[in-house]
C-alpha cells in the first residue's frame, strides 16, 4: 500500500527499531538505516518536517548474556557500542534521530502499558512471568500473514518461548519476567523483574510519537514476532490504530550465508570506512532495493568507489554553456525515489548524469544540480579527493 502523507508542511512521524548495543554496526544495520535516511531526505525535499525516533534496546535477552560473558556491566557495554554506532551513522552521513530513547529509561511507562493490558483482560501471570494472551486478540498475525505453525517456528528462532509449559498458547509472548540474580530488576505490580522485548518499543514509540505513527519498521526479521506483538499489544491497550504504514528492509547475507551476530560473519561499517570513503559505502548499498534480500561480496565496494570517483570528477568540471539543461535528470531521480524508494534506479540516474556532464552534453548548471541530487541521496562528495586506488 503506498504511503500517502498529508500535504506539506504536515509533519511525518517515523519510528525505527534501533540497535541492541552488544556488538558493532554491521552492513545489515546500515542497509536498514540508510534506507530510512533516504526516505527522510526525500520527505524533507517534498517539504515535510520529519520526526524520527530510533530506540536503543539496552536491556533484553541479547545484551544481558553478552555482558555476562564479557564480565562487564550491561549499561557499560551498551554505552560503548551505542557510541560506536553513532560514529558509524555520522560517518555514513545519516540524519540524526529526533529522539533516541533507551529502554532502561522507559520502564515505568512499560509497566503502565502492561497495567492497561491487564485491566482489559489481555494478560495472565504464572510464576512471576506475565504473558500477553493472544486468544484475546483475534487479529493476531495479520501483519505478517503467517500461519500458526510458521509463527511458532519463527518465535522459537527469534527470542520467543513457544515451548514454555506455563504458556496457554505457544504464541503468547512475555510482557514482564523475573530477573536472574545478576540481571537488573525493577519493581512492578506483577512482581520484581524486567520487561519483555516487545513491550519496550510500544511504550517508547507511543510515548514519543503518539498514535497512529505514520511509518514504523526496521529489518524484515522484525515482522514476526517483534512487530506483530508490538502491534497487538499497542492496539489492545489503546483501542486505537498503532501504525499507518509499515516499512521493512531486506536481510543482507555475506558470500552465500545470512549475515548475523550468531554466525560471526559480520561485515562491520567501521572496517569498511577505514578502507573506503563512507560515500562509496552508501553508493554500494544503493545498488539494492530496500525490500530485497541480497548478499554482500568483498569486491562490491569497488563499484561504489568507482561511481564516487566519477561523481567527484563530474562536479568539478567546467561545462560549456550550450549543452542540455539537467532538469530531466532531477525529475527522473525524484521519480525513482517516489516509486517505493527505488535506490538502484536513483543511483543509475546519478551515474548517467555524471557521464553526461563529463562528456560535455549538459549545460553549465549541471555540476551544481548533480551535487544537489547527490546531497538528496546523502552522498557527501569531495571534488578535491584523489581517485580511489581500486
Amino acid at each position: 500500500m503506498p504511503f500517502e502523507p498529508a500535504p506539506p508542511p504536515a509533519e511525518v512521524r517515523i519510528y525505527v527499531c534501533g540497535i541492541t548495543p552488544y556488538d558493532s554496526t554491521h552492513l545489515g544495520h546500515a542497509n536498514t538505516y540508510l534506507a530510512y535516511d533516504l526516505l527522510i531526505r526525500r520527505l524533507e525535499d517534498l517539504g515535510h518536517p520529519v520526526r524520527m525516533v530510533r530506540n536503543i534496546t539496552d536491556v533484553d535477552d541479547s545484551i544481558l548474556p553478552k555482558a555476562r560473558d564479557l564480565g562487564v556491566d550491561f549499561l557499560e557495554l551498551a554505552a560503548a557500542e551505542t557510541a560506536r554506532f553513532h560514529c558509524d551513522m555520522e560517518d555514513l552521513n545519516t540524519r540524526p534521530a529526533a529522539a533516541e530513547p533507551k529502554a532502561t529509561e522507559w520502564v515505568a511507562e512499560m509497566v503502565d502499558l502492561i497495567e492497561q493490558l491487564r485491566a482489559a483482560g489481555h494478560t495472565y501471570t504464572a510464576e512471576g512471568t506475565t504473558w500477553f494472551d493472544v486468544s484475546t486478540w483475534p487479529s493476531f498475525g495479520r501483519l505478517g500473514g503467517y500461519d500458526d505453525d510458521t509463527m511458532v517456528t519463527l518465535a522459537a528462532e527469534r527470542g520467543g518461548t513457544p515451548d514454555d509449559p506455563r504458556q496457554r498458547n505457544p504464541l503468547d509472548f512475555v510482557l514482564w519476567q523475573p530477573s536472574l540474580a545478576d540481571e537488573p530488576v525493577w519493581e512492578s505490580p506483577f512482581g520484581p523483574g524486567r520487561p519483555g522485548w516487545h513491550i519496550e518499543c510500544s511504550a517508547m514509540a507511543m510515548g514519543l510519537l503518539g498514535a497512529p505513527i505514520d511509518i514504523h519498521g526496521g529489518g524484515s526479521d522484525l515482522i514476526f514476532p517483534h512487530h506483530e506483538c508490538e502491534l497487538a499489544q499497542s492496539e489492545a491497550a489503546t483501542g486505537e490504530t498503532f501504525v499507518k504504514h509499515w516499512m521493512h528492509c531486506g536481510m543482507v547475507g555475506y558470500d552465500g550465508t545470512k549475515m548475523s551476530k550468531s554466525l560471526g560473519n559480520l561485515v562491520f561499517v567501521s572496517d569498511l570506512c577505514k578502507e573506503s570513503a563512507p560515500a562509496a559505502v552508501r553508493l554500494a548499498l544503493m545498488g539494492h532495493h530496500y525490500r530485497d534480500d541480497w548478499e554482500w561480496h568483498d569486491g562490491d565496494i569497488a563499484e561504489g568507489e568507482a561511481l564516487l570517483d566519477t561523481l567527484n570528477e563530474a562536479v568539478r568540471r567546467s561545462v560549456a554553456p550550450h549543452g542540455a539543461a539537467p532538469a530531466l535528470f532531477a525529475k527522473r531521480l525524484r521519480d525513482a525515489l517516489d516509486d517505493d524508494l527505488d535506490a538502484p534506479r536513483a543511483r543509475a540516474v546519478l551515474a548517467e548524469m555524471a557521464d553526461a556532464v563529463i562528456a560535455g552534453r549538459l549545460d553549465e548548471t549541471a555540476p551544481g544540480v548533480l551535487a544537489e541530487l547527490c546531497e538528496l541521496c546523502g552522498i557527501a562528495l569531495d571534488p578535491e579527493a584523489s581517485p580511489s586506488a581500486s
